[in-house]
């Protein structure tokens, strides 16, 4: 996924100022594919340059609203059908592990104990948000509760892998 494509998914829900799509993003995609202010900003000046979607409205201030183009439907179509998914190779977590022989075993096991607090913690951030958004029928809502599930199943399997993991620690 790049920061391009998700863009292109926010616009294919109905226009949106740079703001408007800073406020869904964190409020929808940030937890999946984080990007700051200064690079959404960069990112639509490069999209409608491309003629991925255009600008739709001024606004007081210099604020522009933008739109989806026949062109940037296309290509987030394509990217949804034709680009297959990049597997996430670099893991900083489960580097560490090929290495807790380097640790005595209760370091080891600490470490280990650490990933199931954080799984704990990432839970839990995860039903609060859950529980703080006004869910809809419309397809951001839908698909958002989605990839929110999946969130919380990975980090409740993560918390009880790190758990079966430091019981096999000698």
């Amino acid at each position: 996924m790049s920061l391009r494509h998700a863009l292109l998914g926010l616009l294919s829900e109905r226009p949106a100022s740079g703001y408007d799509l800073l406020k869904r993003f964190e409020t929808s995609l940030a937890n999946v594919w984080p990007a700051t202010q200064s690079q959404m900003y960069t990112e639509l000046t490069k999209l409608a340059d491309a003629g991925l979607i255009s600008v739709s409205a001024h606004g007081p201030r210099g604020r522009k609203e933008y739109s989806l183009t026949d062109e940037g439907m296309g290509e987030l179509r394509h990217w949804l059908t034709e680009t297959k998914p990049q597997r996430n190779t670099r893991s900083d977590i489960l580097l560490r592990v090929f290495f807790l022989n380097v640790l005595t075993p209760d370091q080891a096991r600490s470490y280990l104990t650490q990933l199931m607090e954080m799984s704990e913690h990432e839970h839990g951030e995860l039903r609060r948000l859950s529980e703080s958004i006004d869910w809809g029928d419309d397809p951001l809502s839908v698909n958002g509760r989605i990839a929110l599930e999946y969130g919380l199943r990975f980090n409740a399997m993560r918390r009880e892998w790190a758990a079966w993991a430091a019981d096999q620690i000698r």
